[in-house]
């Protein structure tokens, strides 16, 4: 079974292309133009070890919201296309992650059922040349997307970068998790519903 998905979004604020393979080894080319996500980015596709190739050609001009707006939507695509009907995988997944004095933790269902709850305390005016209420969108973004339920909190911390990586690395172990192939299901879709 092959889970690799391929999505190009275009919009006159946007133009994105994305590859991401679920049974991948960590690989990633990430180019948004906004340094700060890219890094965040990275740490999706190295900690999930999932092979990501994203590039973004937005409208920085302007600031970086649309940017990472859509990168939120088209990853979340991403996910969706290459999970399929998500028969055999585990569903749902969780994980902590600290990073020095920051803790975060990450919970996912692949569930069909968008929802975003987020507490990620990021309190600067800015969070490596953006606004720190972007990391939010982004997550959002990529739920609704996604049709995930993403749960992310920071647990504790100080620094807004070591608050937000930890985010997004307890968030990649949450996605490996849950979108692991199960052997012992046998193809059976993970819901009493029989359908996700």
């Amino acid at each position: 079974m092959t889970r690799i998905a391929t999505v190009s979004r275009r919009t006159n604020e946007t133009k994105i292309d994305i590859t991401l393979n679920l049974d991948g080894s960590g690989k990633h080319a990430i180019e948004t133009g906004v340094g700060f996500f890219d890094h965040m980015l990275t740490h999706i596709a190295k900690h999930g070890v999932f092979d990501l190739e994203l590039r973004c050609e937005g409208d920085l001009w302007i600031d970086a919201h649309h940017t990472v707006e859509d990168c939120g939507i088209a990853l979340g695509e991403a996910f969706a296309q290459a999970l399929g009907d998500k028969a055999g995988i585990v569903r749902a997944g969780s994980a902590s992650m600290p990073l020095d004095e920051a803790l975060a933790f990450a919970a996912v269902d692949l569930s069909g059922r968008p929802y975003a709850a987020l507490d990620l305390q990021l309190y600067g005016a800015e969070l490596g040349g953006i606004a720190p209420d972007l990391v939010n969108h982004f997550l959002e973004s990529f739920a609704f997307a996604a049709k995930a339920n993403v749960h992310v909190k920071v647990l504790a911390g100080v620094n807004d970068h070591h608050k937000a990586e930890a985010c997004f690395k307890a968030l990649a172990r949450a996605l490996d998790a849950a979108c692991r192939v199960d052997i012992r299901r046998g193809g059976d879709i993970p819901s009493t519903k029989g359908t996700i």
